[in-house]
C-alpha cells in the first residue's frame, strides 16, 4: 500500500506537471471506484474544470479543482500515472494537453471522491497528525503517546494517531529506533520515545528522497519505481541477517500484518 512518502512524491510529480491545466474528459470503467457522487454527476463535476492546486493529507491524494475537490486514495493497489492513455486505467482523465491523468488499481479497491469541501469527510477529521509538519514536535508526539497501552507497532499504523504511516515504514521507524515492535506504548522510556520519535521523522525523509518504495506495485506519477525498497533494513527480508548486528530478521503476525524486526537489535 501506498504510505505517505509515495503519496508524497505522487503528489509533489503531478503539482510540477498538472496544475494550472484542465480536465477536458473523463472515461470511467469501474463506476465503484467513484464513492461520490454518482458516475454521471462526478463526470458533469470534473470537466472543464481547471487544476488549481494539488495537496496530500495522510495517504490521501487532493486535487483542488476550480470549485470542487478531487480527493483520490489509492488503498492497496492504486496507481496515478500521467501521459499516455492506459489500456487497463479504471479511471482516465483527459487534460487540456492531450495527455492521461490514469487510475489504474488491481485490486480495485481504491476510491474516488468530487467534494465541495474535503475536511468534512468524516475519516479526515479522525486523522491524526501530520508527522512532518512542524507543529508535529517532540512534545506533541510525547502528548498523544500519554496513557496509551497498545503495542507501538500497530498504533503508529492507526491514522487516528498519526496520519500516514503503514506497515513499511512502522517497520523500518521501529528497527532505526531500536525498539521491539512488540513493545506496549506505555512501557517505553523518554529516551526511547525520542529516538521513535526521530525515526519517524529520519525514515519519512528517507523515503521521500529515494521516491518511495515499490516493493510490490507502487509507481511514481511517472510510471517509475522508487528506490527505497533497495534501503530497506528489516521489512521483506524475514531470514535474512541483520545488517546492524548478522541475527537472522524475523518476520510475526502483529495486528493481522506481517511484521518484520531484528530481535537482538530492538528491544
Amino acid at each position: 500500500m501506498p504510505e505517505l512518502p509515495e503519496v508524497e512524491t505522487i503528489k509533489r510529480d503531478l503539482k510540477s506537471i498538472i496544475v494550472g491545466k484542465k480536465i477536458k474528459n473523463v472515461e470511467v470503467k469501474r463506476t465503484k471506484a467513484i464513492k461520490e457522487p454518482s458516475v454521471e454527476n462526478f463526470i458533469k463535476g470534473v470537466r472543464d474544470k481547471e487544476i488549481k492546486d494539488i495537496s496530500r493529507r495522510g495517504k490521501l491524494l487532493i486535487l483542488k479543482l476550480s470549485t470542487q475537490y478531487l480527493i483520490i486514495h489509492l488503498r492497496m493497489t492504486g496507481q496515478i500515472i500521467y501521459g499516455d492513455k492506459r489500456q487497463e486505467s479504471k479511471v482516465a482523465f483527459l487534460l487540456s494537453d492531450g495527455k492521461y491523468l490514469n487510475f489504474l488499481d488491481r485490486r480495485a479497491m481504491g476510491e474516488i471522491r468530487l467534494i465541495n469541501n474535503w475536511q468534512e469527510l468524516p475519516f479526515i477529521q479522525k486523522m491524526g497528525p501530520e508527522p512532518l509538519e512542524k507543529e508535529f514536535s517532540l512534545e506533541k508526539f510525547q502528548e498523544i503517546l500519554k496513557g496509551k497501552k497498545a503495542q507501538i507497532k500497530p498504533l503508529l499504523m492507526n491514522q487516528s494517531f498519526i496520519a500516514g504511516i503503514g506497515n513499511l515504514y512502522a517497520a523500518e521507524i521501529l528497527f532505526r529506533a531500536k525498539v521491539s515492535p512488540l513493545r506496549s506504548a506505555d512501557s517505553l522510556s523518554s529516551v526511547e520515545v525520542r529516538e521513535i520519535y526521530l525515526a519517524i521523522k529520519e525514515v519519512l525523509r528517507e523515503g521521500i528522497k529515494y521516491r518511495g518504495s515499490s516493493v510490490d506495485t507502487y509507481r511514481d506519477a511517472y510510471g517509475k519505481k522508487g528506490n527505497f525498497a533497495q534501503r530497506l533494513q528489516v521489512y521483506n527480508r524475514a531470514g535474512q541477517p541483520c545488517c546492524k548486528c548478522g541475527t537472522l530478521i524475523k518476520k510475526i503476525d502483529l495486528g493481522g500484518r506481517g511484521t518484520y524486526f531484528c530481535p537482538t537489535c530492538q528491544k
